[in-house]
């Protein structure tokens, strides 16, 4: 099953997890669609970023958890959730670009990013785009490139239709949330063709400033090799305990955890997104 189907089973039927912060929810005109999107919390911002077929509720505790130190801004992407769709596709460059625009309606110049699966991959091309508007990013279950997704995923792409989506239980929870009720045949068509983009972004990570924390699972849709390579371009990888700082960005690998599982580990993702936020290392013998 592609890393969609098997995220939508897992996280559209979730509700809303309690949280002391209560959400307050808002729309905002980006880019020709009205944007919903929701605050929550006190502290450094952070804007939050589901994947594909998500919206805010499906994301599940790890929105409140991050508000009890953070001022969250959770949003919902382009015919995602109570966000309005339009006449486009939906490509990763479009996404950042929304983002992008998103924070300056809301006023946020600058601000750590949050993102997991699709999310993750629109913050990485926000920070290569919009380098000023993103302090640290957190991509968990990303790729900077098409053949880094597993085999089995990039076997399974050119399968996919639009009746293999619109068919199973969660296109009736859509409808609870939509804009639309109607446009989730008009959603799928255009995540489709989003797994059909290319990616090939080797040259953009490399020359990136911005930290990054890798999140990924050990039997995640991305490969460990694409994990590891991505930490290298970071600068990552190397030897600690020579003399020299360890670098800005960060690898994680959760253990026994698939694409789906990554995201509702809400504890282990908190504590290694506080970490990577405020700069905290593991001290060693020598320090």
């Amino acid at each position: 099953m592609s890393r969609a189907t098997l995220l939508t089973i897992a996280l559209l039927a979730a509700g809303p997890a309690l949280s002391d912060t209560a959400p307050v929810g808002n729309r905002v005109e980006v880019n020709g669609m009205q944007m919903y999107y929701e605050v929550s919390g006190e502290g450094d911002p952070l804007v939050v970023l589901h994947g594909a077929y998500m919206n805010i509720p499906s994301m599940g505790a790890i929105i409140p958890k991050l508000a009890e130190t953070h001022k969250v801004y959770a949003l919902e992407f382009q015919g995602h959730g109570r966000t309005t769709d339009l006449d486009r596709p939906i490509t990763y460059p479009g996404l950042a670009d929304d983002v992008a625009v998103f924070m300056e309606a809301v006023n946020l110049p600058k601000a750590d990013v949050f993102g997991y699966s699709m999310g993750a991959t629109a913050g990485l091309q926000l920070a290569i785009r919009h380098p000023e508007k993103v302090d640290q990013l957190i991509a968990a279950s990303v790729a900077y490139d098409a053949d880094g997704w597993q085999p089995a995923f990039r076997d399974f792409i050119p399968m996919m239709t639009v009746e293999m989506f619109t068919d199973m239980p969660f296109a009736e929870d859509y409808k609870t949330l939509a804009a639309d009720p109607e446009g989730f045949p008009a959603l799928v068509e255009k995540l489709i063709a989003l797994e059909k983009e290319p990616m090939a972004w080797e040259a953009e990570v490399k020359a990136l400033k911005t930290p990054v924390l890798i999140i990924t699972g050990d039997a995640d849709v991305a490969t460990l090799e694409h994990s590891v390579a991505m930490f290298r371009l970071l600068g990552g990888g190397g030897m600690g305990d020579m003399g020299a700082p360890l670098p800005a960005s960060r690898l994680a690998v959760l253990p026994a955890t698939s694409h789906t599982a990554v995201i509702g580990q809400v504890d282990l993702l908190a504590a290694l997104i506080e970490g990577f936020l405020k700069g905290e290392t593991p001290k060693g013998m020598f320090q």
